[in-house]
């Protein structure tokens, strides 16, 4: 039987991955906290970080 598959809203990934940019917890904790795999919370924060280096470089070339 296979796992249905969960979708996180933007908000809910946003939160998590401004937790995890605190550093007052770590990333196995916060995993174990929203019931998520540490991967997961390190493959979002990568993914913001990407989206705010492109939003950076876009304003200061406009």
């Amino acid at each position: 039987m296979t796992k249905k598959r969960r979708n996180h809203s933007p908000e809910f990934k946003a939160n998590v991955t401004l937790a995890a940019a605190k550093d007052d917890k770590t990333v196995a904790k916060l995993a174990q906290k929203y019931n998520l795999y540490a991967n997961q919370i390190s493959t979002w924060k990568k993914e913001q970080l990407g989206q705010s280096i492109k939003k950076l470089v876009y304003m200061s070339n406009h």
